[in-house]
């Protein structure tokens, strides 16, 4: 018996724009990976007017009643208790022993109704751990589709169709009508630029796209895929689930699991609040700080051209992001791997995501990563910097 991929509700504006028929696997649901032939513009587009993703496939879980703040502060690591109505927070959470599960995003919508989105299926665990509290859990995954718009542009094109978000700030939500369409419009995404993510009911999908294109129109709107959003999201410093870290459910030995500390997280584990699944080993490692730490890695131009020269060839890069094991080497020793990594077409530079050891994961540290040369593995020279690598003032401001 095989299990058939779902279509959003937006499929059939997607499936008619797109050019390359390139789609993958997400979460049970067909999602392009582009709609041309290359990504490219579509990349351009985040970066220098709007791009307009089909999220639709994040799992989505309300989480209502009495106690739900006292729940959710028992389960993430994060303080509920100063998340306003309004609010968001981005969170990991983690099990017992204090590595992380998933992570994702904590809308507070009133006193007692939260929403909680996610890249892995979270509906047993949330009530596996809910049975002391007076809460109600609900998958509302299949009722609401949503839209990433992201871009310099993409408040211009919000507001023109009436949304009135000049005043909401970055990681707030605020419901509102496009023309007459009811959504709620939240400021976040995953591409580390100014943008929104805009949710409504299923059966306002084709409208809500068919006004967000016919007014983007202005303002230079593009229908984008997966393949664009992996290289601003390297570029932003934002992690994957199953490329950059290994669900702690998932790992099959304990080197592959991940705290958040490692993950570069720390600051979302909150220093004082009360009890909650991991804090005794998360506690005791912010006591002795983590073995492995996230960074990233910066690879040197003419390293990569000598090492190419070599052979007679000019540099070969990736034309799309990658998600592999790359050794990272300082001196003789392996010293951690790149998880991804991309040429940044703005920053004009290669770079990638690591997990290197201590006490190696210093800004400015000297290392090598592995490449491969007309199938010949070498190392090129690089060295690790902070992230995110692009950060603009525009995506808070």
């Amino acid at each position: 018996m095989s299990l058939q991929l779902r279509t959003t509700p937006f499929h059939s504006r997607t499936a008619a724009l797109s050019q390359a028929h390139n789609w993958r696997r997400w979460a049970g649901y067909v999602a392009a990976s582009a709609y041309e032939l290359s990504h490219d513009r579509e990349y351009a587009a985040i970066r220098n007017s709007a791009a307009l993703f089909d999220v639709t496939p994040l799992y989505k879980y309300d989480i209502t009643g009495r106690d739900a703040a006292r729940f959710l502060d028992r389960l993430v690591p994060r303080d509920i208790n100063r998340l306003a109505t309004g609010q968001i927070y981005y969170t990991p959470w983690c099990n017992d022993q204090g590595k992380v599960l998933d992570d994702g995003t904590l809308w507070r919508l009133d006193e007692q109704h939260f929403r909680l989105t996610s890249a892995e299926p979270n509906l047993r665990w949330l009530r596996m751990n809910a049975a002391p509290y007076d809460v109600r859990i609900e998958d509302v995954s299949d009722r609401i589709a949503t839209l990433s718009i992201q871009g310099p542009t993409a408040r211009a094109i919000l507001n023109a169709l009436g949304a009135g978000i000049d005043a909401l700030k970055y990681f707030r939500l605020q419901h509102t009508n496009l023309r007459e369409l009811p959504v709620t419009i939240t400021r976040t995404g995953y591409t580390g630029d100014l943008g929104f993510e805009v949710w409504t009911a299923n059966h306002h999908a084709e409208a809500l796209w068919d006004m967000l294109i016919e007014e983007g129109m202005n303002y230079g709107i593009q229908p984008a895929g997966l393949l664009a959003l992996d290289v601003a999201r390297i570029e932003a410093g934002l992690i994957l689930l199953d490329v950059d870290y290994v669900s702690a459910n998932h790992a099959l030995i304990e080197a592959q699991k991940s705290s958040p500390f490692e993950l570069n997280l720390g600051w979302a584990v909150a220093k004082a609040k009360g009890p909650y699944v991991g804090q005794r080993a998360l506690e005791a490692e912010r006591a002795r700080a983590p073995e492995w730490q996230l960074v990233g890695i910066d690879v040197d131009w003419e390293s990569l051209e000598r090492l190419h020269a070599a052979v007679g060839l000019p540099p070969r890069l990736p034309s799309a992001a990658w998600r592999t094991s790359v050794p990272i080497y300082r001196g003789s020793a392996q010293i951690g791997y790149a998880t991804s990594g991309t040429w940044s077409p703005l920053l004009k530079k290669y770079i990638a995501l690591a997990h290197l050891k201590a006490p190696h994961f210093a800004p400015g540290t000297a290392v090598e990563m592995e490449v491969t040369v007309e199938h010949h593995r070498r190392r090129a020279a690089a060295h690790v910097t902070k992230l995110p690598f692009f950060d603009p003032e525009r995506k808070r401001a």
